[in-house]
């Protein structure tokens, strides 16, 4: 059985603990796209793991987890990566894997990446780890895949730079390199959870362009860079957060106003932990924005969201949802494609009674106060599409399981 997990906004909204909460099940766990930009955070007890290549998976003893081919993959932060994983008691050694046609993030990439967005006219707002160079190059067919690392004469053609980089970097690659497609059927009787990287609102095709990721974070990815066919999804779950955040530029209909809601977009970013796992950056914050979130829904047919941070809303009176825009005062019910018209979206909002109580020690729908239930309902009867899973918190036990997504519908 094979189950996509992608995230359903602009990315941060809590896949690596979901992911790690279901990989306990899972015999094998791929992360199919993105790089060192992304980053998840998870909690477990007393510890907290920063990962950023390592599919979440890894702190599972017995799972193989592998990086996938449509990954951009830098082999000085994945090493990195691993030596703080191993020096935390995680035996990575065996179960890491590589997809031998995964891309390759060379040094000289970074300098580029950001020299390239400070001379855009209206940057992007890039990390800076050299992953849209790799992506771009990859289009233009200029790219370096881990299954290069063994061709010396793809090896020779390459600047004295890269070559001596990749040269440097073959013994340690090579040896964990695998042919996904063949990995996978091999192991096409395992429950195989796939993860994704960044949110659908990032995507380069779906997402808010141009500000969006290099790489392809909606659900089909995992067709093309999984190692599977899209007759081989099962299930696609969407993460999404009670709230929305934004890293970066691009627009954002329902950011807080700093002047007017300066206090709420506080308490959210300090409640929440609303900073980059990867740059420390402090995200925008703004109201779920529920157009947005049916739009992600539908264009990555997703079976059931999981909601994350509800309880982020333990301590207000009231807080609010957005159900529709007003554009240059037209109502709009569905997500534009234009940046303009997005950049100039007012939210139509629509508030809710917070229920004033902590959720974190909620470990089933019932133990849920009535009106954080209401919430839920209203989300699912906008989007058109359950939510069964909600955490109630940053560590693994604080999630609730309406329906396990490896049951077959």
């Amino acid at each position: 059985m094979n189950v996509v997990v992608i995230g359903a906004q602009w990315g941060d909204e809590g896949k690596g603990k979901i992911v790690d909460y279901l990989a306990r099940e899972a015999g094998l766990i791929v992360r199919f796209s993105g790089g060192a930009n992304a980053g998840h955070t998870i909690v477990h007890g007393a510890e907290k793991y920063a990962l950023h290549l390592v599919p979440s998976g890894i702190l599972y003893g017995d799972k193989v987890v592998v990086l996938g081919s449509g990954m951009v993959i830098d082999p000085v932060a994945l090493f990195e990566e691993l030596s703080m994983l191993e020096a935390r008691g995680i035996d990575w050694k065996g179960r890491v894997l590589v997809s031998d046609r995964a891309h390759l993030v060379l040094p000289r990439y970074r300098e580029l990446d950001k020299a390239h967005d400070a001379a855009r006219r209206k940057p992007i707002g890039t990390t800076g780890r050299g992953i849209g160079v790799a992506y771009s190059l990859k289009a233009s067919r200029d790219g370096l895949r881990v299954a290069d690392l063994a061709d010396p004469e793809r090896l020779e053609a390459l600047e004295g730079e890269d070559r001596a980089f990749a040269a440097d970097w073959a013994p340690k690659l090579l040896p964990m390199a695998v042919d996904l497609v063949d990995h996978l059927r091999s192991h096409r009787n395992s429950w195989t959870l796939f993860e994704g990287a960044q949110g659908a609102l990032l995507d380069i095709d779906a997402g808010t362009y141009p500000y969006v990721s290099s790489g392809t974070s909606s659900a089909g990815g995992v067709a093309t860079q999984g190692g599977i066919g899209p007759r081989a999804v099962d299930k696609v779950l969407g993460v999404f957060k009670a709230y929305s955040t934004r890293v970066g530029n691009g627009p954002f209909p329902t950011e807080f106003d700093a002047e007017s809601q300066g206090e709420l977009d506080r308490f959210v970013r300090e409640t929440g932990n609303e900073y980059g796992v990867t740059t420390g950056r402090p995200r925008r914050c703004g109201y779920l924005d529920l157009v947005a979130l049916r739009y992600a829904c539908a264009a990555n047919s997703i079976d059931g969201l999981v909601l994350t941070h509800l309880d982020v809303y333990d301590g207000l009176e009231e807080f609010k949802a957005c159900v529709a825009y007003r554009v240059r005062g037209r109502l709009v019910e569905t997500f534009p494609a234009s940046m303009r018209d997005l950049a100039e979206a007012e939210p139509v909002l629509r508030s809710f009674s917070g229920w004033k109580e902590p959720l974190g020690a909620a470990r089933t729908w019932e133990e849920l106060p009535r009106l954080a239930r209401d919430y839920v309902a209203f989300i699912e009867e906008f989007t058109e599409t359950p939510i069964t899973m909600v955490s109630v918190g940053s560590d693994r036990q604080q999630t609730i399981v309406r329906e396990s997504p490896w049951i077959r519908s």
